[in-house]
């Protein structure tokens, strides 16, 4: 065992070898990193032939040396290759929270571009040559879609309903639906925001039935806001009530100082009821029911990047605006960047609806995606004969926790190979370059183009052809 441990190079003449600074050059990182997992990688060999458990080539071997720098370079990769990636969505889902949810238009990644590479006016008035803020830099343009009194950017919805709990309702009875006690994504609950809030968390009603005289018995001397969450992640049919918005604005008479208000969840600008799709409500009917605060998600039907947006009376947005919780919630360059160039799409109409990506992708005709597939399929079939692909009629999906109960008539290629199972084509897709992400359906792999630009089929075949005989 001595005369094992004796034969181990030591590092210092391990640096002479070329693979050293070629590993360094090949990652793009210093060579105090491969030092780092070189001297780890050689305390392994080490407690492993003190365990007389090695079971490696001779250390004493060019062999050996070969084997150490194959380990080193695969612990360089996977611990400073970079993690977070494109990937091309061809499951249909057009917000796919696993998969980032709504990808943003050319003009919104410009602008972003363009924000974090310079110095900007973040909180500067250009105006009046002193400090400003940054809530002010997109509130107009928020108010002018919205038709709100005042408006709020945080970083995302959970904590915009955080804020608006927290500031406005702390130590005070919120009224609720138990119908609408939704849990999101990752097991996270609305009761649980609600609870680490400090607000007193009052349930009326039962899960499937809630009336307006279930609220009014609730309201008692502390009770600070009514609350209401759109269930934009489930849909509950059969024998059920809620209760609209605009009656639970009613409530108001019964006690002053009470404060309506609706989580959205994922709110849109773009009514899609009028081409037949779901039936979420548009922000701006909700904000002319008389309700004081509304919040949604900036990265679902809006289509912009990750944020919380809260629109609603001024007095109570200027209240949120002024919570120590808010600097800590605030948003960065980037992100007003991005949104306030997707807002401005929806300033332009129907023109500038279309350069945003959901709303694109989620009216795309079946008989568009027909076209497309077909284009497809012409490509595919000239560059491949192992594989058997077809086109048939099938559903996409909204996803993101949007219109749960919206099928979206799309057509699919379906992939087959005479010898490969889907589940290993499946994960040669997922582990290519750039990954592809494909649904398995009987036993055959299934792409919707929907979600795919006509930039990635390149990519697409190329992925493929890795295993074509």
């Amino acid at each position: 065992m001595k005369e094992w441990l004796r034969s181990i190079p030591p590092v210092h003449e391990l640096q002479k070898d070329p693979e050293y600074i070629q590993i360094a050059d090949e990652f793009g990182i210093d060579s105090a990193q491969v030092h780092q997992i070189l001297t780890h990688s050689l305390n392994h060999v080490r407690d492993e032939i003190i365990k007389e458990i090695w079971q490696g080539p001779p250390v004493a071997s060019n062999e050996f040396v070969n084997w150490l720098w194959t380990q080193v370079r695969i612990q360089v990769k996977a611990q400073w290759s970079k993690k977070l990636k494109k990937v091309i969505n061809a499951t249909g889902t057009v917000l796919h929270t696993n998969l980032g949810r709504a990808p943003l238009s050319k003009s919104a990644i410009e602008r972003i571009v363009q924000t974090a590479s310079s110095y900007s006016n973040l909180e500067y008035n250009l105006t009046e040559g002193k400090r400003g803020s940054r809530h002010d830099l997109i509130e107009n343009m928020l108010l002018q879609l919205t038709g709100g009194e005042a408006a709020l950017v945080v970083n995302n919805n959970a904590a915009a309903v955080f804020l608006v709990l927290r500031a406005l309702a702390r130590e005070k009875e919120v009224i609720i639906s138990r119908g609408q006690l939704v849990e999101i994504g990752g097991s996270f609950r609305v009761s649980s925001i609600m609870e680490e809030s400090g607000a007193v968390l009052k349930e009326v009603g039962t899960t499937n039935k809630t009336h307006l005289h279930d609220y009014v018995h609730a309201l008692s001397e502390n009770t600070a806001m009514v609350m209401k969450v759109h269930t934009s992640n489930f849909k509950m049919i059969g024998f059920t009530k809620t209760v609209p918005v605009e009656e639970l604005v009613s409530l108001k008479e019964h006690k002053s100082n009470l404060i309506v208000y609706e989580d959205l969840g994922s709110g849109v600008l773009y009514d899609f009821r009028e081409d037949g799709i779901g039936e979420e409500p548009k922000i701006q009917s909700v904000i002319n029911s008389g309700v004081d605060l509304i919040s949604f998600s900036g990265d679902k039907m809006l289509g912009g990047p990750q944020a919380g947006i809260i629109i609603g009376r001024k007095v109570f947005i200027d209240r949120l605006k002024k919570h120590p919780l808010t600097r800590a919630l605030r948003v960065d360059k980037m992100t007003l960047a991005g949104l306030e160039a997707t807002l401005l799409h929806y300033s332009a109409g129907e023109k500038g609806l279309k350069e945003i990506p959901v709303i694109r992708n989620i009216l795309l005709s079946k008989e568009e995606i027909f076209e497309r597939s077909q284009a497809f399929i012409r490509l595919f079939k000239e560059k491949f004969r192992t594989f058997h692909v077809n086109c048939k009629e099938s559903c996409s999906q909204v996803g993101g926790g949007a219109m749960p109960d919206v099928q979206l008539e799309t057509y699919v290629i379906t992939v087959r190979h005479d010898r490969l199972d889907a589940h290993l084509i499946e994960e040669k897709l997922r582990k290519a370059s750039t990954p592809i992400i494909v649904k398995i359906r009987d036993d055959e792999i299934q792409l919707d183009l929907r979600t795919v630009e006509e930039s990635d089929y390149q990519d697409i075949l190329s992925a493929f052809s890795l295993m074509e005989d």
